[in-house]
Parts: C-alpha cells; structure tokens; sequence
C-alpha cells in the first residue's frame, strides 16, 4: 500500500464527511418539526441560510480516527480511546449521545480500560447506534486498495465505543462501502451491485437485512420513499441509518454535492446521514467540486487534513 496516498484518500473522505455534517445539521431544526420554514430552501435546493455551518461529533470523531490513522497507519485501540475521551473533554457540545457522555469522560482518564467500559453501556449490551458508523469512512477509504483490512480495522474501531454487533457492523458496512468507492481507477458500479458488493462484507443482522432492502429498492425510488423503508436515522440506530446513507451514497457516488442534496431529502438523523454519505462518496469525488460558498460556510477542519 503506498501510504501517502492512502493518507491523502483517507483525507478526501475526511473533508467530504465534514462537508456533509455540516451541511446536514443546517436542516436538523426542520427535521425535528422545530423550523418548518425550512421545507421550501430543502425541497427547491437552495443554500441553508446559515452564514456559519458548524459541524458535530461525527466529525469531531471522525478526526480522531483520521489522527490515529495518520500516525500509525492502522487502528490502536487504546490509542483511538485516548483521542476520543480528549475530543470530547475538549469540546462537548457537538450532539454527542447520552452513551458517549457517559462513555468518553472514562476513556479520558483511563484509556486502557476501554473494552471494559463500552460493555457496561446499556445494561450490558453495548450500543447499537450509529456513531460508529458515523465516523468510520476515512478509514475505509485509507484502506481503498484491500477490502478485507477494512473490515478488520473498521470492526476494531467500532468497538473502542460500541460493543453490540449491530455497531460494529454498520461500521463494517460504511468502512467497506469507502473502500470501495475510492477505487478511482474503476468505472463506479451500478448502485443495486455496488450496495450487494457492502452486504457480501456486512455481518449478518439487521444492518446487513437492510443493505438487501435498499439494494432491492427500484432504481425510480426517491430518497424520501428509501427513507420510509429503510429507516433515515431517526432512531438512532445503526441499522436504521447506514442502510438509507450507503443507498445514498451509491445512486451519486459521483457527485458529492448531489449525494448531499439527496440524503438530506430524507431527513432524520440529518447530519448523520449526510456525513456517512458525504464520507463515502468524497473517497471517490473530493471535495473540489463542492461549490467555494458551502466550503466557506463549513467550519474549517483542522491544518493537519488540508497537508
């Protein structure tokens, strides 16, 4: 694997997913019924508002991931748990979850004990949302040239925070999912064979249940119909959010800005959603193509991802 340009995929995705969180959070208040007067700008394609698009803790997260990568080239846990309790401990308004709250100010203090501490989340049986999958696509795209490592280090850092299987493996799923769409050197699949190439990695579950809907799915579907199947995040589970996000991704794994303008359609867990959507597809795409107003509303990443 040539590891600078793993690193520099593994960025692209890193920015796409940023762009995506950013963006998706500017229609949260529509989604929870608190700002209707957003349907018009979301359903014409207009610009959210906004002059300052901050982004949440799918990206805070995702950066860890992003630092852990560049400096070792592979998943340590008690690394990853380290940089995630001090993310947080830095700055805990982002939306984190009530697990995460729970969870991250121990991993600050002992990072060591990290495998102890995911499994006492909810009466032992670990979480099932969606935050590992959240932030798991730059590692996807950092392992674009073998598939099977993907799974194998997106399962690992699933389970720094997220203990139930149905975590890890919407993880796996989006982690496979970048893997694949980074590989620029190949013609993208058509949406129904690129989602069954995900399953055929995806264990089998719910999550993996869901990517056989969303494959299935006729190719006239709009995004707001896949989203009434598949779930649009707003459960907060796993399995309720890859599926409708990887469907996104595959039908415009050319066009991030596309890609975004239809995942939010579907509204839920919007930010979520749109950053495990934007994370996939900027793997392939970049951010280049993203018009210079919504880069300059996104806040700014961090220097080390624009080197």
């Amino acid at each position: 694997m040539d590891s600078q340009a793993a690193l520099n995929t593994a960025k692209d995705s890193l920015k796409g997913l940023a762009v995506g969180d950013a963006f998706g959070e500017q229609w949260s208040a529509l989604s929870s019924g608190r700002d209707t007067s957003l349907e018009g700008p979301l359903r014409n394609r207009k610009t959210p508002p906004a002059a300052a698009w901050p982004w949440t803790d799918d990206t805070a997260m995702a950066l860890s991931v992003g630092q852990i990568l560049e400096r070792h080239g592979e998943v340590r846990p008690t690394e990853l748990a380290r940089a995630f309790g001090e993310s947080f401990a830095a700055d805990d308004g982002r939306g984190y979850g009530l697990g995460m709250h729970e969870l991250l100010p121990r991993l600050k203090t002992d990072p060591d004990g990290w495998a102890r501490y995911v499994t006492d989340l909810f009466d032992g049986q670990g979480s099932l949302g969606n935050g590992a999958a959240m932030r798991i696509a730059p590692l996807g795209a950092y392992f674009y040239d073998d598939v099977d490592r993907a799974v194998e280090q997106a399962a690992l850092a699933a389970r720094v925070t997220h203990a139930h299987p149905e975590g890890v493996a919407g993880a796996v799923a989006v982690a496979v999912a970048a893997s694949l769409c980074a590989r620029k050197d190949q013609q993208p699949l058509p949406a129904d064979a690129f989602i069954r190439q995900v399953m055929a990695h995806t264990p089998q579950g719910a999550v993996h249940d869901g990517l056989g809907q969303a494959a299935a799915l006729p190719a006239s579907t709009t995004s707001t119909e896949a989203a009434r199947v598949l779930g649009n995040g707003s459960r907060v589970r796993a399995d309720d959010t890859v599926p409708y996000a990887v469907w996104c991704a595959a039908q415009n794994s050319d066009d991030l800005t596309q890609a975004l303008w239809e995942t939010a359609q579907g509204l839920g867990d919007v930010d979520t959603t749109c950053a495990i959507a934007g994370g996939i597809v900027a793997a392939r795409t970049g951010v280049e193509r993203v018009s210079s107003e919504w880069l300059r509303r996104s806040e700014p990443l961090p220097d080390w991802v624009n080197t």
